[in-house]
């Protein structure tokens, strides 16, 4: 990635707002106050389909001509990937990385800074956790979308949540992403909250 100015900081709720079309999803990262009142868009994001090593940009516009930061794979797809997140000049900021055992049962990332921070995110809810799994073995009704939300809580080690992510419900798929300062005055870089945003959407499956 080119060098881009330094982003912005201090966000503390984002919405993530997904455009499917037929081969790319489309993100739009917006800042929100705590109505969901839009405040002004940060940047877009594309996810290729099928893609052979996952990897998706953030740019400052649509038209693609100033990346701002974005994350990608460290090894060919597969259950095991972890994922760097990098500025726009290639430093690693953060990253994350799915937890295959854990999410067998309730799916779990783990997500860190470069510093050795790391929390832990699960599905709020593990009832609906369970039925999204039911969902996906019935014949037929597991190719139908399902119909329960499902949100995400990241938690450091003492419960503090560091990240959350809820969806909205809608035509188009919504997320509203608080990332509250911590007991220090710690917040969590807005560009690693929004890449995490945007994977728990796009990964979830894998």
């Amino acid at each position: 990635m080119s060098q881009s100015p330094a982003p912005p900081s201090g966000f503390e709720r984002l919405k993530v707002r997904q455009k499917l079309t037929l081969m790319v999803n489309r993100y739009e990262i917006l800042e929100t106050d705590e109505q969901g009142t839009d405040l002004g868009l940060l940047c877009f994001a594309e996810q290729k389909r099928m893609a052979f090593k996952e990897q998706v940009t953030f740019f400052t516009d649509a038209g693609k001509t100033q990346p701002l930061f974005g994350f990608k794979a460290d090894r060919v797809v597969d259950l095991g990937a972890g994922y760097d997140v990098l500025d726009a000049g290639g430093q690693p900021i953060g990253w994350f990385k799915k937890e295959f055992r854990s999410s067998l049962a309730r799916s779990t990332w783990r997500l860190g800074t470069p510093d050795g921070f790391t929390c832990v995110g699960r599905e709020r809810n593990a009832k609906v956790a369970v039925l999204r799994r039911v969902w996906d073995f019935v014949p037929v009704v597991g190719d139908l979308p399902v119909p329960w939300l499902f949100h995400f809580d990241f938690r450091t080690g003492d419960g503090s949540i560091v990240m959350s992510s809820t969806k909205k419900v809608g035509l188009k798929d919504t997320y509203f992403i608080d990332l509250p300062a911590q007991s220090n005055g710690w917040r969590l870089d807005w560009r690693v909250g929004a890449a995490m945003a945007v994977a728990l959407d796009a990964l979830q499956s894998r």
